[in-house]
C-alpha cells in the first residue's frame, strides 16, 4: 500500500536540523476507520491536530536500511476532526547520523518521508492521501540531532515557514512491514539526590543507569538556556566523569521559550545515571527532572532469587543492562560512540536474553538483518546493521548466526525460525571452512602484532599481556573450536528440520577429530572452558580437573574474557565441579560479578576492574559500565543453579528439563521462567532436614537431582527437607 507513494524530500536543505513535513486534510463525511502507514529515511514522529500518533519511539527502527526498512502502520481513526493537520517530523535517527559516516551509501541519502493516509467512510467511499509534491515542508525546532550527540531544540523559534517538497528517487523495494517489537517509553525515574560536587558541578543522580532521556520543566525567559550532559559514574573525588563516552557528546540542550515550559528529546537516546547541570535558568530544583528509560517493547519472562542479596543484585543489574542495550538492536552499550549491534555479544548472552524477556520477535528481526548482511562468501560481519563497515568476520562473532537461532528454537519452539536461518547458518559455516589454511580447522595467518588482527580472541581476558584487549588463547584456537560448535548446531538444526546432515555430521566428525590431534596441549582457562562446552577433548575428566585446579590455583577467580566467561559456569557444573563455580559466582573481590556489585554498579560492566580499587578507571577507551556479556552468567542461574532448561527433543517447554545443582554455600535458590506453555518455577531450600524442593510446570517434568532421574506429569510438586 505505502508504495503507491512517494518519497519527498525538502526542496531546501535542513543541515543537522530536523525536517517538519505538512499536510492539510479534509474530512469529508462520517469516518469508519482510518490509517496511516509511514516511514522515513531517518527517525520520525507524527502528530494530528497536535497529538502524538502511536508511542513508537525513533521510528522506524534500525535495520539493514540499504536492504531492508521497516515501516509502521497507525489506528487515526479517533483522532480527525473536519480539518486537519498532519505534521511528521524526520530526524537523522541511525541512517543520517555519525555512527553510519563509514556506509555513505546509507548516511549520505536525503531526509525523507513516505507515507500514506487512508480514509475509510461509512458511506462507502475510501480516500487515499500520498506522499507527493502537493505536500509542505518546514524547519522544525530542533536544530540539531544526532544519535551519538544529542539533540538541540530552540522553543524560541517561531513556526518556520512551508516551503516546496521534491519528490525523491529512492528504493521502494526495501521497504518492510513492521517486524520487530515497537521501541517505546517505560519506567520512569525521578532524581535520588541533587550533588554539589568538589569541582562545584550540580549533577542529577537517578539512582540506576538506564537508556533513554531526561524531561525537564522550567520557568525561563526566551532564549535562556538548560544545557544537560550525560555520565554513567563519577570519578574517584566525586565529580562528573565521561571520558569513557570517547568522542560522543551525548547532549540535551534546549533554548527556552518564555514562561513554563516542559521537553524533553524526540530524536535520539542517551545511556545515563548522572546527568550534570551545564546550565539552567535560575535555581535548580530535582523535582523539576525526571529520567524515563526507553527500549524495545519485550516482555519480562524471567525471575530469579537468591538467599544471596549481591547475587540478586547481580540480577537486577543483568535486567538493565539488557533493556538499556535492547533498543531495537542487541547493542554493545548505550552511551559512547558506538552503539553499534555486536554479533560477539549477542551471541554470548542470548541464552540469558532468551530466559529474562521474550525475546523471540526482537530476534527475529534482528536474524533478518544478519542475513541482509551476510556476504556471498557466507561471512558475517562483526555488527549488524554494519555502519562501521567492517569487512573482517571473526570466530565467536560471525556464530551469531548459527548460536542465536537454535537458541531461539529451543527457547519458543518455532521451526519456522531455523528454517528462515538454516541456509544462512549453513552458508556461515561453509565460509569457515572455506576461509582456513587447514581442512577441518579454522586458521589464519599469525598476524599477532596488528592491533586489529582477523579475529578478537579471548576479548578483555585478564591474562592478556601487559593489562591488554586480548587473552592468551590463541586464535585459531577459538576460531576451530566455534567451527566445531556452529558445526554441530547446524548438524542439530538440520535434523530438527528433517533434513539429510550426514555430510555434516561427518564434517564435524572430521573437525573434532583434527581440533584434538591439533591442540593436544591446552593452557589457558578459556581453552580448558572451549574444550569441555564443544565436545573437544578426549579426557573430559582430566580437562575439568585443570580448569578447577588453575581456578582454586588463582584464588577462585577467573582469568576468562568475552569468549570464556560464558562458558565457563558450564564446563565446571556439568563435570562434576559445581562448588567450584558457585565459588566464582560469590567470589566478591576482584576480578568478580559481585566486585561490580559492591562498587555500586546498576548495570554490567565491560571491563571486570572498569573502576579499580582506588576509583580509577581502567581506560577511557574500552571502558562502558553498561555491557550486558557478562550478565550471561545469569543463563547458568536460571538453567543450573535453579535447574530450568528445555528439552532439546521437544523444544518450546513441550517437556522442561528441571535439573538443579544444590550448593551448602547459600541457602536457597528460585527461579521462574514464563514458557510459552506457561509459568515454570523451581525453588531449592537447605533446611536443617535436608533440601526442600518445590517445583511446578505446565508441561511434562524429567526431574533431575544428584543424577537420579523420574519422569513427572505436568502439576506441582513438593518433597524433601
Amino acid at each position: 500500500m505505502i508504495k503507491e507513494s512517494a518519497w519527498i524530500t525538502p526542496c531546501t536543505g535542513i543541515d543537522d536540523g530536523a525536517a517538519e513535513f505538512v499536510k492539510h486534510i479534509s474530512v469529508k463525511g462520517d469516518i469508519k476507520k482510518a490509517a496511516l502507514v509511514v516511514t522515513a529515511i531517518g527517525v520520525y514522529d507524527a502528530y494530528i491536530n497536535g497529538r502524538r500518533v502511536g508511542d513508537f519511539i525513533l521510528a522506524p527502527g534500525c535495520t539493514a536500511y540499504n536492504k531492508r526498512l521497516q515501516y509502521q502502520a497507525y489506528d487515526i481513526t479517533g483522532m480527525l476532526d473536519n480539518e486537519n493537520e498532519l505534521v511528521i517530523t524526520v530526524g537523522k535517527g541511525w541512517h543520517r547520523s555519525r555512527m553510519s559516516e563509514n556506509r555513505p551509501e546509507i548516511n549520505t541519502k536525503p531526509c525523507a518521508l513516505i507515507a500514506q493516509i487512508t480514509l475509510e467512510y461509512k458511506h462507502g467511499k475510501t480516500e487515499t492521501v500520498c506522499t507527493d509534491k502537493a505536500w509542505k515542508c518546514r524547519r522544525s525546532r530542533i536544530v540539531f540531532n544526532d544519535i551519538w550527540d544529542g539533540e538541540t531544540y530552540d522553543a524560541s523559534l517561531k513556526t518556520g515557514e512551508l516551503f516546496d517538497v521534491k519528490e525523491a528517487e529512492l528504493d521502494k523495494s526495501v521497504l518492510i512491514e513492521q517486524e520487530g517489537e515497537k521501541v517505546c517509553e517505560r519506567e520512569v525515574f525521578l532524581p535520588q539526590k541533587l550533588i554539589i560536587t568538589p569541582k562545584g558541578e550540580k549533577v542529577l543522580d537517578f539512582g540506576q543507569e538506564i537508556t533513554g532521556y531526561v524531561e525537564f520543566s522550567v520557568n525561563a525567559k526566551a532564549g535562556e538556556t538548560v544545557e544537560l550532559s550525560c555520565g554513567e559514574v563519577l570519578d574517584a573525588d566525586g565529580n562528573f566523569y565521561n571520558d569513557n563516552y570517547r568522542s560522543a557528546k551525548s547532549k540535551m540542550k534546549y533554548i527556552c521559550a518564555d514562561g513554563k515550559q516542559t521537553w524533553k528529546p524526540r530524536m535520539t537516546f542517551y545511556g545515563f545515571r548522572y546527568i550534570r547541570i551545564d546550565a539552567y535558568p535560575g535555581d535548580v530544583d530535582a523535582d523539576n527532572f525526571r529520567a524515563i528509560a526507553v527500549y524495545s517493547d519485550i516482555e519480562r519472562s524471567g525471575y530469579i532469587k537468591t538467599s544471596n542479596e549481591k547475587v540478586n543484585k547481580l540480577f537486577e543489574n543483568t535486567l538493565w543492562s539488557q533493556r538499556d542495550n535492547f533498543l531495537d538492536i542487541p547493542t554493545d552499550c548505550p552511551q559512547r560512540d558506538e552503539r553499534m549491534g555486536w554479533t560477539g555479544d549477542a551471541q554470548v548472552f542470548a541464552k540469558t536474553a532468551c530466559y529474562n524477556f521474550n525475546t523471540k520477535r526482537f530476534f527475529e528481526k534482528w536474524l533478518a538483518d544478519l542475513r541482509a548482511e551476510q556476504r556471498t562468501d557466507g561471512s558475517i560481519p562483526d555488527t549488524v546493521p554494519n555502519f562501521w563497515k567492517i569487512m573482517r568476520s571473526s570466530a565467536a562473532w560471525g556464530d551469531a548466526m548459527t548460536v542465536i537461532p537454535w537458541q531461539v528454537y529451543l527457547m519458543y519452539g518455532d521451526k519456522k525460525t531455523l528454517e528462515d536461518n538454516f541456509d544462512a547458518m549453513k552458508a556461515w559455516v561453509d565460509f569457515m571452512g572455506a576461509d582456513s589454511l587447514d581442512k577441518y580447522l579454522w586458521t589464519c595467518p599469525d598476524d599477532s602484532d596488528k592491533m586489529w588482527r582477523k579475529h578478537y580472541g579471548d576479548w578483555l581476558a585478564l591474562d592478556a599481556p601487559n593489562d591488554g584487549w586480548r587473552g592468551k588463547t590463541p586464535d585459531n584456537f577459538i576460531a576451530s573450536a566455534f567451527y566445531a560448535y556452529s558445526t554441530d548446531i547446524l548438524v542439530r538444526a538440520g535434523k530438527a528440520l528433517g533434513r539429510d546432515m550426514s555430510e555434516y555430521e561427518k564434517l564435524h566428525g572430521n573437525i573434532v577429530k583434527t581440533f584434538k590431534n591439533t591442540f593436544n596441549e591446552l593452557t589457558t582457562q578459556t581453552e580448558h572452558t572451549l574444550a569441555l562446552c564443544f565436545g573437544l577433548t578426549d579426557d573430559r575428566e582430566k580437562t575439568a580437573a585443570k580448569l578447577a585446579k588453575m581456578i582454586r590455583e588463582n584464588g577462585n577467580k577467573l582469568k576468562t574474557g568475552f569468549v570464556g566467561t560464558p562458558y565457563l559456569m558450564y564446563a565446571l557444573s556439568e563435570n562434576g565441579y559445581a562448588d567450584v563455580a558457585y565459588d566464582l559466582l560469590l567470589q566478591e573481590e576482584y576480578p568478580s560479578w559481585l566486585y561490580e556489585v559492591n562498587h555500586g554498579a546498576t548495570t554490567v560492566w565491560e571491563h571486570w576492574d572498569g573502576i579499580k580499587e582506588d576509583g580509577t578507571f581502567w581506560s577511557t577507551e574500552m571502558n562502558s559500565f553498561n555491557h550486558y556479556a557478562y550478565g550471561s552468567v545469569c543463563g547458568w542461574i536460571y538453567s543450573h543453579a535453579g535447574g530450568i532448561r528445555p528439552d532439546e527433543n521437544a523444544p518450546g517447554f513441550e517437556r522442561v528439563i528441571i535439573a538443579p545443582v544444590i550448593t551448602g554455600k547459600i541457602d536457597g535458590i528460585e527461579v521462574k521462567y514464563r514458557s510459552v506453555k506457561g509459568d515454570i518455577v523451581s525453588k531449592w531450600q537447605n533446611t536443617p532436614n535436608g533440601v526442600r524442593y518445590e517445583i511446578t510446570a505446565p508441561v511434562p517434568i524429567t526431574l533431575i537431582i544428584d543424577g537420579k532421574v523420574r519422569e513427572l506429569g505436568a502439576g506441582s510438586y513438593t518433597f524433601g527437607g
